[in-house]
């Protein structure tokens, strides 16, 4: 699935001053609850720190991604934030974290859901990507530095 159907330019949020793991999950929870249908903000928190007592998203380099699945969800979203200042966020390189990359998807979509994991995954890898991510100095930025990445 191409990024830009996921990621709309209304769901990156660039240099954003959270301070917590739990702080940027209720960010993201409050972006993308209005484009998920009858799903709240808490919802898609709840949605994602489930996830996250499985094990960390954070696949190190400085980047997360946080994922769940929407029992009323009709599509998938997604979210990109770029943070001010790196947190904590239980890495697999132990490495704090300054791009997070989010992704909500409807119960039913598990196989396109691992999907699109791994092609963002895949993505967020580049190095020339992510230096253009930490480059952006605005949301519009942040979300064509991700659109423009192959």
């Amino acid at each position: 699935m191409e990024l830009a159907t996921l990621l709309h330019p209304d769901c990156t949020r660039c240099a954003v001053a959270v301070t917590s793991k739990k702080k940027a999950l209720e960010l993201i929870g409050q972006l993308a609850a209005p484009r998920l249908s009858h799903t709240s903000a808490f919802d898609v928190f709840e949605s994602l720190l489930h996830r996250e007592r499985l094990g960390s998203t954070g696949i190190g380099l400085g980047i997360a991604i946080p994922h769940g699945k929407v029992a009323d969800a009709s599509k998938p979203v997604a979210i990109l934030i770029s943070l001010a200042n790196a947190i904590e966020f239980d890495a697999i390189d132990n490495q704090p974290v300054d791009i997070i990359f989010a992704l909500l998807v409807p119960e039913q979509q598990h196989e396109q859901h691992l999907h699109t994991l791994a092609a963002v995954a895949q993505r967020l890898h580049d190095k020339q990507c992510t230096r253009a991510i930490r480059a952006a100095s605005s949301d519009m930025e942040l979300y064509q530095a991700l659109i423009a990445c192959n």
